[in-house]
């Protein structure tokens, strides 16, 4: 039975036709039929029988050009005197046609034609029981045109009813598109995390490995047991900065198992301190201290909070000189988390700029900016009076606070 179905929404020209073939068959039976005094009249009905069953045969393939045929043959009817017959349902059908997927003016002008042809046929045939009655006629006239109103008012209900679901389809379509954009956008905005973290992995681990690494050279035969700790500090780090990595990266492999069962988790407030201690063994002093009362807070802000520490320290130590110290301060507000961040080095003219400088972008306090803006903070960052460099930022617990 599907196939059936299948077939015949394939063919909807074969199947009209195929009830074209089969009025025509009934026409012709009711034209044999007829009394042998009619031989005129079936003559002149044979055109306008073939022409109403082209019209169900064509009527979906070209609706508008089928109507106006209709009403040809409607308007010979009434001049030739042939009198309505069997082919005549044709009409029923071409109204239903029209109002379903015909031009809004045909669908008009075959709702003129159902509520007039009726009334025209009822003139030029009159009943030969109603003469004299006028109230038979009009009833009369009103049956006859109940069917014609019928088929134009179910056609364009089902016309209604395809504009409701194109729409549906429409919209389905549209979401699913901005569905598809909404997602590409997050890819993109996933990938520049990605490429902050991996700046900030870089950009810390790597420096203190530096450092660590020139001072291991300068005491090696005068300290050896300093140069023994630096060698220590640089594994320690390279391991850090190598897990760190491994997590990004492993990101980026969607569906690859993580070669250790499960990603390095990210970093927190909590570990600040240990930042700053790792920090501390490369020659910065680096003093530290917290206000409020520690509590857990949202993953994004502890996350960017690490971060900042980490970025402002890697440009002290880069760019502070040999003697510089930091301080580094978090305070637990009731609505947020406050940090700040103060060296007293060389200042801004080394430390804005030439964290830019190394690889010529400034990644990093565009970076820090947009951490901040991303868990919806503020950033204040510039020079110190009597010099060294202040960054000082306010995240709230909830973005828009």
């Amino acid at each position: 039975m599907q196939r059936l179905y299948d077939f015949i929404r394939r063919h909807p020209t074969g199947v009209d036709s195929f009830w074209a073939v089969f009025l025509l068959g009934l026409s012709g039976v009711s034209m044999v039929a007829e009394q042998p005094g009619h031989a005129r009249e079936r003559l002149l009905s044979v055109p306008i029988v073939l022409g109403l069953c082209t019209v169900v045969a064509l009527r979906r393939r070209a609706p508008e050009k089928m109507l106006l045929l209709t009403v040809a043959m409607g308007i010979a009817q009434l001049v030739l005197d042939v009198a309505p017959g069997v082919a005549d349902f044709a009409m029923l059908v071409i109204i239903f046609t029209v109002a379903t997927v015909g031009e809004r003016w045909a669908s008009r002008l075959a709702l003129v034609c159902s509520l007039g042809a009726a009334g025209l046929s009822q003139l030029r045939w009159p009943d030969e029981g109603s003469q004299g009655s006028w109230a038979q006629a009009v009833f009369v006239v009103v049956v006859m045109t109940v069917p014609f109103v019928l088929a134009w008012v179910l056609g364009d209900s089902m016309r209604t009813r395809r504009a409701y679901f194109d729409q549906l389809e429409e919209r389905a379509a549209r979401l699913e598109r901005e569905r598809e954009a909404q997602s590409k956008v997050a890819v993109a905005a996933e990938r520049a995390r990605i490429a902050r973290e991996l700046h900030d992995v870089v950009a810390h681990n790597v420096s203190v490995m530096v450092v660590q690494a020139d001072g291991a050279a300068y005491v090696m035969d005068a300290a050896p047991d300093q140069a023994r700790q630096a060698l220590e500090t640089i594994s320690s780090t390279g391991r850090q900065a190598l897990a760190e990595m491994r997590r990004l990266l492993g990101v980026l492999r969607t569906g690859d198992a993580p070669e250790s069962g499960e990603y390095v988790p990210q970093p927190d407030v909590g570990q600040i301190e240990d930042l700053i201690e790792r920090v501390r063994q490369t020659g910065l002093a680096v003093d530290f201290k917290i206000e409020g009362t520690p509590r857990p807070l949202p993953s994004g802000v502890e996350l960017t909070a690490y971060r900042i520490v980490q970025e402002a320290l890697t440009n002290t130590r880069k760019h502070g000189g040999p003697d510089a110290g930091a301080s580094v301060r978090l305070v637990y507000f009731d609505d947020g988390l406050g940090l700040l961040v103060e060296d007293d080095g060389r200042g801004a003219a080394h430390e804005l700029y030439e964290d830019g400088g190394a690889d010529g972008a400034g990644h990093g306090m565009i970076g820090m900016r947009e951490r901040v803006g991303m868990v919806g903070g503020t950033l204040d960052a510039g020079p110190r009076p009597g010099g060294g460099f202040r960054i000082s930022a306010l995240l709230p617990l909830k973005p828009g606070h």
